[in-house]
């Protein structure tokens, strides 16, 4: 049996979380190493690219979010067989990384650095790519990102859209969905009352 061990931050959120979703919906059986932020620079000496996620399949040590994504989506079956929906599906996934890279790019800033760098996104960026994500949602039935159904797309929306939402992030309206894309609010919140993923928040705590 291929042994899993998926080594990221404890914390609900980021960029294993889906990764986490998928193999807790589609019970995969995996370890899941968290480590406190305070162990990073340690934890990473350990990684091939100095960065986290990284997944253990056997001995073998993989990086790159969205390839452990995709991987463990496949274990799970929450990606899609059909070419063309697994198109659709890595084409959102690729812009959800853009939007995480575009917000990765203002970490480090402070004072007004920051806050310049961040209205700039939550005035311009950010809103194209939501209303680019709400398109697609319409486009697609209304209800999934592709395939019409669940799928490793909406585990990253749904983790990404949360993140924009909570208010944690400095300069960036918590409203700002509901604002410009309004439609990926109720996903989001829909995506949210699935009952395995109710289930994983209400052991693990909100993301």
């Amino acid at each position: 049996m291929t042994k899993l061990k998926l080594t990221y931050f404890d914390f609900s959120g980021g960029r294993a979380e889906p990764a986490r979703l998928a193999m807790h919906i589609g019970e995969v059986p995996f370890e899941d190493y968290r480590f406190a932020a305070s162990d990073f620079p340690e934890v990473r000496k350990a990684t091939p690219l100095n960065q986290v996620p990284t997944l253990h399949v056997n001995d073998v040590q993989i990086t790159q979010s969205d390839a452990i994504i995709r991987y463990v989506g496949r274990l799970a079956g929450l990606y899609p067989e059909d070419d063309f929906q697994a198109l659709l599906c890595d084409e959102a996934m690729g812009a959800l990384e853009d939007i995480n890279i575009k917000i990765g790019a203002s970490f480090g800033l402070k004072g007004d650095d920051l806050e310049t760098a961040r209205d700039a996104l939550a005035t311009g960026a950010l809103p194209q790519y939501l209303r680019w994500l709400q398109k697609q949602l319409e486009n697609h039935g209304g209800q999934f990102l592709a395939d019409n159904r669940l799928t490793i797309a909406d585990l990253k929306a749904f983790v990404i859209l949360h993140w924009l939402s909570s208010g944690k992030l400095d300069h960036i309206p918590s409203d700002l969905i509901a604002t410009v894309a309004p439609k990926l609010e109720e996903y989001m919140n829909r995506v949210a009352k699935i009952p395995a993923i109710a289930q994983y928040y209400a052991n693990r705590g909100p993301s």
